[in-house]
């Protein structure tokens, strides 16, 4: 069986944690993970100031679809720049009209409401997000910690990270895998 694939966009001012741990998940789980660049392949600043290298730049990334699931970390300025980008609006519309996975976290989920994506599902956000996610009334809104609503999983912030990756990695390659990938990180239950 060909390996799944995963989409990781990568914006300035993305929060850290939030990119690299789903990444760093999928890649232990045999899931071939590219982080892309919205802007290009330069490194990226973070919201913290921690610069990360994306593997290319969205443009190239896109030519290697489709993938099975599609991330968008948060960070306040990172979820803006993917709300504003065409790029990503016409990833995420192929995603949805594909039936493929798109996993958002923090305040990345804002940028299905910029972008028309998913209306009618269940979300969750960063508490701080919960207002402007639930402007139009286009999503039931989840306190949950990491909420799945058909090909749509959101997740709260960079301190369910863990959770947000694992739950991507049992949904792409199953639950006996999740398992696998969890065990050595001595992640308390």
């Amino acid at each position: 069986m060909a390996s799944k694939k995963a989409l990781v966009i990568l914006a300035k001012g993305a929060e850290e944690m939030e990119t690299v741990i789903p990444t760093d998940l999928m890649r232990r789980a045999g899931i071939k993970v590219t982080v892309a660049g919205l802007t290009g392949k330069d490194p990226v600043q973070c919201s913290r100031d921690v610069v990360i290298c994306p593997d290319t730049s969205l443009e190239e990334a896109r030519k290697e679809g489709p993938y099975d699931v599609v991330v968008l970390p948060g960070g306040n300025l990172g979820a803006q720049n993917l709300s504003e980008s065409p790029a990503v609006k016409d990833v995420l519309k192929e995603q949805e009209s594909g039936k493929r996975l798109i996993a958002a976290i923090c305040a990345g989920p804002t940028a299905l409401l910029a972008h028309g994506i998913c209306y009618g599902s269940k979300v969750t956000t960063h508490p701080l997000a919960k207002e402007k996610m639930m402007q139009g009334e286009h999503y039931k809104y989840s306190e949950s910690l990491v909420e799945k609503d058909g090909n749509l999983l959101t997740s709260r912030g960079p301190g369910t990270s863990f959770l947000f990756g694992l739950k991507i990695v049992e949904t792409l390659v199953g639950k006996e895998v999740a398992d696998q990938v969890k065990a050595p990180l001595v992640l308390k239950d």
